[in-house]
Formats: structure tokens, sequence, C-alpha cells
């Protein structure tokens, strides 16, 4: 059965809400890696480090370099975004809710949005680094990004202290 044609396109929605879908001087193409912007330690809430590649021209994702230090672990947190982390070097394991799964280099962490996880570095020598890419700029753009940190409670802790009700 034949669509009938409203006229929208995903790109014309995205231009009208932004004009950051266009590279220029200010959003360029490439981003060198001494280029990264690291967020300040009072907005990552655990002893991961954080940078964003945030002058690159896209408005419905965000690209992160995320380094774990050796033995850590990020926060408990949820989201209502879509991350994927590509294991850039390391080995560790992820807790999403109730199921535990390691990783190692090269593989991908898939983090379902609004679900309770964590991201362990289990070697006691070696940083991991991954790279880390989630829909939340969409999502903000909208008015419906949100997130909550438990900072480094257990799920079972983090379900206690936020509710359901409370998303």
């Amino acid at each position: 059965m034949d669509q009938p044609d409203t006229g929208f396109t995903l790109a014309g929605f995205l231009a009208s809400i932004s004009d950051t879908v266009r590279p220029g001087a200010a959003r360029p193409i490439v981003v060198r890696a001494g280029e990264l912007e690291p967020l300040p330690a009072d907005q990552v809430h655990n002893p991961t480090k954080l940078s964003v590649a945030g002058r690159l021209p896209t408005t419905s994702f965000e690209i992160f370099r995320q380094t774990i230090p050796a033995g850590l672990s990020s926060d408990m947190q949820r989201h209502h975004h879509e991350t994927v982390h590509y294991v850039i070097s390391g080995t560790g394991h992820s807790e999403v809710e109730d199921d535990t799964q390691p990783w190692s280099t090269g593989d991908f962490v898939y983090t379902p949005p609004w679900t309770w996880h964590r991201h362990y570095n289990d070697s006691a020598e070696e940083p991991v680094e991954f790279l880390t890419i989630e829909n939340s700029r969409l999502l903000n753009l909208l008015g419906v990004g949100r997130r909550q940190s438990a900072g480094l409670a257990t799920v079972e802790e983090a379900r206690a202290r936020f509710p359901e009700g409370d998303a």
C-alpha cells in the first residue's frame, strides 16, 4: 500500500531544529585526538575519565573516549539514551540490570535505555579504553533526555534509591 507523501524527511526535521548538522569551521569533519574536550570531574560522578568529541557536527549522537583506570569502575547509572561502547583496549565486565557479561579488546558493549548498568576494569595494571557512542544529543534536543547516577552502588541499592515511580 502506498503511503501518502507528507513532505516529512528526517534530514529536514533535523535541519529545522539545529543548523549544526552542517560541518564548518566551528563544527569540523575531523576532531583530532588532542582536541577532545575532557568533561569536568564533577560532571562524571565516577573515577572514569570522559573526553567528548563535541565539535563534530553530529545532531543525534555524542561520541566520547572513556578511560577506566586499573581496578576501578564507572558509576551505577541509567539513562534514556542507548549506548554502545567499543573496547579499544583492556578487559573487564559490565553489569546491565541482573546480567553480567565479560568483554575485551575489540568487543562492543550495548546498554539499553533506562537500565541500571556499570562497567568494570578487571585489570589491576592497565586502564580500559572505550569509544562510547550514545544517542543522547537527539533525546536532549527533543527534551526527553534523562540520566540518574547512584554512584558506586550495587544494582539493588540503585533500585532502592530510585524506585521505578521516579522515572
